[in-house]
């Protein structure tokens, strides 16, 4: 698939905030008409800081049966530093090169990693989706910001709340199981985006999508260090 890549790539954190500032006006938290989603690809990302190398790996699924029709894997250098906020800057690049490599061009991203949930509203999702120009999802393990424990079924959820504005879902995939935290990254709505995750949870806490893409960034790293 085409890929817009940025005219360039910051190397300090100032750097990053201003874009960050100049692409968030550009985030869309709205469904695209019609709202369908025949294939769903999973992102994810692998590094080690003392060797410096990242490995990104995008796994396509058909959204009807959750069969892989796709996946490709891509390797770089982890250039940027750990900078609380701004960690999306150590695995955009990687990503948007391992999506440049699929034939397919998927009508939903599933990033492991946070959307509008981010203490500048915009995270990996968002940054990701606004570059790639698909409707994209944030799924995280963890919370920036403060929710209300949702019930114990699967599909029970509740607002995650950053700032007094509501960035997203606590949503629990699996009954009785620490729920996962859904955030817009764009052009899809919090209610689509939950729903979304709902399908692609069947029987486990993360969606397919993740965990078929952390399995295999895993794999892509470790076979780079070797």
């Amino acid at each position: 698939m085409r890929i817009t890549q940025p005219d360039r790539w910051p190397r300090t954190a100032d750097e990053a905030r201003a874009i960050q500032d100049e692409l968030r006006p550009l985030v869309v938290a709205t469904d695209p008409e019609p709202p369908r989603f025949g294939t769903v690809a999973g992102l994810d990302s692998a590094y080690d800081d003392e060797a410096g190398v990242v490995a990104a790996a995008a796994v396509v699924l058909d959204a009807d049966t959750l069969g892989t029709v796709e996946s490709e894997v891509a390797h770089g250098t982890v250039e940027f530093p750990y900078v609380p906020g701004l960690l999306a800057f150590r695995e955009v690049p990687t990503a948007l090169r391992v999506l440049e490599r699929l034939d397919t061009e998927p009508d939903l991203l599933v990033c492991d990693g946070q959307g509008l949930a981010h203490p500048r509203r915009f995270g990996l999702a968002c940054h990701l989706g606004v570059l790639a120009g698909l409707p994209t999802i944030g799924v995280a393990k963890n919370a920036w910001g403060e929710y209300t424990a949702p019930g114990p079924e699967r599909g029970d959820s509740s607002n995650l709340v950053l700032e007094g504005e509501v960035v997203g879902r606590a949503l629990r995939t699996r009954a009785g199981v620490k729920p996962v935290f859904v955030s817009v990254g764009h052009l899809i709505s919090l209610d689509t985006a939950c729903a979304q995750v709902l399908a692609l949870t069947p029987h486990y806490r993360q969606p397919e999508t993740t965990r078929r893409a952390d399995a295999l960034c895993r794999s892509a790293l470790r076979a780079a260090l070797d």
